[in-house]
């Protein structure tokens, strides 16, 4: 039940960063960035004292060791790669036309005697 409240409690801090946005729309434009910020801050920080919030950090936490741990392609595999894909969807577009044109030959000109 406490975690509920928590996350309530961070989700009404990230409206009222938002409302103060509109609240102060003729203040400056730094002030209501701030406003946002700053209700983003404290709802993140609400957040992250619950339990939810917690396991979010840590599977975010865990999905970026993963991603720096990926090996990326160089320039050369990538543009072989794309070299293939586009080469493939050619050949895809050009099988596809052929079927399209037999079929099309065989339904309008043999069978139903079309010109």
């Amino acid at each position: 039940m406490a975690d509920r409240l928590k996350v309530i409690l961070a989700i009404l801090a990230f409206v009222a960063g938002l409302a103060g946005f509109y609240w102060f729309a003729d203040q400056p434009a730094v002030v209501r960035v701030a406003s946002v910020l700053v209700g983003l801050l404290v709802a993140l920080a609400i957040a992250y004292t619950s339990e939810p919030g917690r396991r979010f950090m840590a599977y975010a936490r865990d999905s970026y060791n993963e991603v720096r741990r990926v090996v990326w392609p160089n320039r050369k595999e990538t543009t072989q790669m794309t070299a293939i894909v586009f080469a493939f969807v050619a050949i895809m577009a050009l099988f596809l036309w052929l079927i399209d044109k037999v079929i099309e030959w065989v339904l309008y000109g043999m069978l139903l005697g079309w010109n």
